[in-house]
């Protein structure tokens, strides 16, 4: 047995500040109530410090040694993900194009004994995150290549102003760049049954400062956040260290599967799951993305 596969799930988080195997004691429930309230009134929270120091540099090179198989393209794209060339009215923030260079590492390239697939398949873990978000459970993404990713945005490169797809989104940086590289987010900028296409533009055009919060983030430190209605971006990563932070993704109901153009989009390619399961995605909203 390895020394990582045989590290703890204690060795790895901080449970005495975040205690996930007594998650109905005060402290517990303290730590939740406040992850629901700032979810609630802010779009995102913040659990600084959940891995321990002494696990925070493996981390780092364990995500390093993975990013340099990170689907690399740079892209012109808007912020919905959308063609850029679709029939859309004069102003419309939809019209708005950005360089989009950043990658990822798909799931079937990171090892089932690495930290983050030990953690993010953890019971304990996932009950945590649904709990944290008020949901009765989570499922992992039956998707064979975006359930859990490693982002890699490299100096010069940004991850321009989006939405995301599904209404919950967990991750954590395991790399931070020296310079650049900020998480900025306008809460809750739309809803689901309001696009907002004012303030987006306003955001977009650079006259949307007013709407917008920089979150500092530090490795282990683990970030819940509504991405389907905050309008988001990283901001370019500059000097001569990337910036790598791991997604994980989990959904309300089991067997979700990326779009085939979604998933060729992120990872340059497909597999058969997505082929089959085209056509069969079911939206919980009307919104452009």
């Amino acid at each position: 047995m390895s020394t990582l596969q045989a590290i703890t799930l204690d060795q790895v988080v901080d449970t005495a500040r975040y205690p996930l195997s007594d998650l109905d004691g005060a402290e517990g429930q303290a730590v939740m109530s406040r992850a629901r309230r700032e979810l609630q009134t802010l779009g995102c929270t913040v659990l600084p410090d959940f891995i321990r120091p002494s696990l925070r540099e493996v981390l780092r090179q364990e995500c390093a040694a993975l990013a340099p198989q990170a689907h690399f393209e740079t892209e012109t794209v808007n912020v919905y993900n959308i063609a850029v060339d679709s029939r859309l009215p004069e102003g419309h923030p939809g019209r708005r194009t950005f360089r989009r260079g950043n990658a990822f590492v798909a799931r079937d390239r990171i090892p089932e004994a690495s930290l983050l697939s030990r953690l993010y398949s953890h019971r304990a873990f996932q009950d945590f995150i649904a709990r944290c978000f008020g949901l009765p459970g989570l499922h992992e993404l039956a998707d064979p290549l975006s359930g859990l990713v490693l982002n890699v945005v490299e100096p010069g490169m940004e991850h321009p102003w989006h939405f995301d797809t599904n209404e919950f989104t967990v991750s954590m940086l395991t790399q931070q760049a020296p310079t650049g590289g900020v998480f900025e987010y306008c809460p809750n900028i739309r809803s689901a049954a309001d696009e907002n296409f004012g303030d987006v533009l306003d955001v977009l055009d650079g006259r949307g400062d007013r709407l917008i919060r920089r979150l500092p983030l530090h490795p282990g430190d683990l970030q819940l956040f509504k991405g389907r209605y905050s309008l988001h971006r990283v901001s370019p990563v500059q000097g001569e260290t990337a910036r790598h932070s791991a997604i994980f993704a989990y959904s309300r109901r089991p067997g979700v599967i990326g779009s085939v153009a979604r998933t060729r989009q992120l990872f340059g390619r497909v597999l058969p799951a997505h082929l089959a399961a085209e056509g069969r995605a079911v939206r919980g909203d009307r919104l452009l993305d």
